[in-house]
């Protein structure tokens, strides 16, 4: 990783920090995105001090100013790391909100800020090919309702999450098609189950996995040569796995993607 330039999302805290830390030892050029100045800053120190990114995931508005922010200091990103996410219960103890865009708040911050950020940065990441797109999800997934994408009936915490995670998976597979050509793979995974994370422990209280097991995972999909190449694959830790089926319709990622383009202006 000597040299290359990563952007990661969420990494203030938890594996995002983690991750930061990890790559950075490996001489990566690693750029710190969080949603609070002091924090970010903090955490970039611990990076090396490459740089450090405040914006808030639920406007759609401050994910453009991010963007143009890191193309204002950098000409080329070889990774992008979509890591940044909310769980099940924090924020609203489960309680429906919605973004500043007035979206569903686990679907705007978990997939569309990850889908419309990657669009907008594709021209730095074609400018450092081969690069890498890789996306944090999750094993728990749940099939996109197009006719209640937003939960506006019979709201679940759980189902609107799982439902964004799933929806990165999707465009995961969209992304890679769509850059193939250009030398810029993309990938998804669960890193680990239950990790000692904000969300996790706000969810059930306890952790499954250790931080480590999850940072090794996700530090595969951006650093390992090995993987040179390998693109549009859903990983469960370091092996490749079946996502929910929807993710493999062909129609289905069509609507997704169409719906994503038009709610984040890229229509």
């Amino acid at each position: 990783m000597e040299g290359r330039t990563v952007l990661i999302t969420g990494a203030t805290d938890g594996l995002g920090r983690a991750l930061a830390a990890d790559l950075a030892g490996r001489g990566a050029r690693v750029l710190v995105h969080g949603r609070d100045r002091a924090r970010a800053e903090a955490a970039a120190r611990e990076a090396g001090g490459a740089g450090a990114y405040v914006a808030g995931l639920a406007a759609l508005e401050q994910v453009r100013r991010l963007a143009d922010d890191v193309a204002r200091d950098h000409d080329r990103l070889d990774v992008l790391v979509s890591n940044a996410g909310i769980g099940t219960t924090l924020p609203g103890d489960g309680a429906r909100m919605e973004s500043a865009d007035g979206h569903e708040l686990r679907f705007a911050v978990n997939y569309l800020a990850g889908f419309l950020l990657t669009r907008l940065l594709e021209p730095l990441l074609v400018a450092a090919a081969p690069a890498r797109i890789v996306n944090v999800a999750s094993a728990g997934q749940m099939p996109i309702d197009f006719d209640d994408v937003m939960l506006e009936n019979g709201y679940s915490g759980t189902r609107a999450y799982c439902q964004s995670k799933l929806a990165q998976v999707m465009s995961t597979f969209d992304f890679a098609e769509r850059l193939r050509d250009e030398r810029v793979t993309a990938n998804a995974l669960h890193p680990a189950t239950y990790m000692p994370t904000k969300m996790v422990l706000a969810a059930r209280g306890a952790a499954a996995s250790t931080l480590e097991e999850g940072v090794e995972a996700t530090a595969r999909l951006a650093a390992d040569p090995r993987l040179d190449g390998v693109t549009g694959r859903y990983f469960n830790r370091t092996r490749e796995a079946r996502a929910d089926e929807q993710a493999y319709d062909a129609d289905a990622r069509r609507r997704l993607w169409e719906l994503s383009e038009r709610l984040t202006g890229l229509a």
